[in-house]
């Protein structure tokens, strides 16, 4: 069952995708209502593209899907903290693994 969230006025929540086995954080995305449904049902994360203004399931293109492990919210419950096993070669469209590959200090 889906909790009650706090979705922002544009019906979104931010959710931090993170490797379940070591703890790394891979990505930052956006889930609505519907897409958030979908992860659940399906096992693997489903999010909404704010630019292209459509859903997306996370390596449709690319294949390095994301595997759903766990999904936590936090106390004010308006952010998702997703655990998942991450198939390919990495989360982030520049062919990294992770999102965050760069350092500012």
């Amino acid at each position: 069952m889906i909790p009650e969230l706090k979705y922002d006025e544009k019906g979104l929540v931010p959710a931090i995708i993170q490797d379940a086995e070591n703890g790394e954080v891979l990505m930052m995305a956006y889930m609505n209502e519907t897409s958030l449904k979908t992860t659940v049902e399906t096992g693997f994360t489903h999010f909404w593209s704010r630019s292209r203004q459509k859903y997306w399931k996370k390596g449709e293109t690319s294949g390095h899907v994301q595997e759903v492990r766990e999904i936590l919210y936090d106390c004010d419950a308006d952010t998702l903290l997703i655990k998942v096993k991450q198939h390919g070669a990495g989360a982030c469209h520049t062919g990294n693994r992770t999102c965050f590959y760069r350092k500012i200090m």
